[in-house]
């Protein structure tokens, strides 16, 4: 099994979410994030005065799924989260060892 992890815009998070339930995989976990890249943050002007964001609002989406799947799930979120600007996210992805449904204590794939 693997994990991919997708920190994308906040307003990307729809399209992606409804593009992943299409798929068949409606399980995944958001959390909002802070952060930046070669992006470096935005300068904006409030009340006559410059100032500096570095840490802007992303999401980050992790989702679990078998091996066979990774492909299919990073084409889907790259496509539907994709601006073409700078600052459109990363995709990672890392090995799961085991999962366990707390409820069940089912192990593996069918704790997924």
């Amino acid at each position: 099994m693997k994990k991919i992890e997708a920190i994308v815009r906040v307003d990307r998070l729809h399209p992606v979410k409804a593009a992943l339930e299409e798929l068949g995989y409606p399980g995944l976990t958001v959390t909002e994030v802070r952060g930046h890249g070669n992006q470096k943050g935005i300068t904006e002007i409030w009340r006559g005065r410059t100032f500096k964001v570095d840490l802007l609002p992303k999401l980050k989406m992790e989702i679990v799924v078998p091996e066979e799947s990774v492909d299919k799930i990073i084409e889907t979120i790259v496509h539907e989260a994709r601006t073409g600007s700078i600052g459109d996210g990363k995709i990672f992805v890392s090995t799961v060892d085991d999962v366990i449904r707390i409820r069940t204590g089912e192990k593996g794939k069918q704790a997924v």
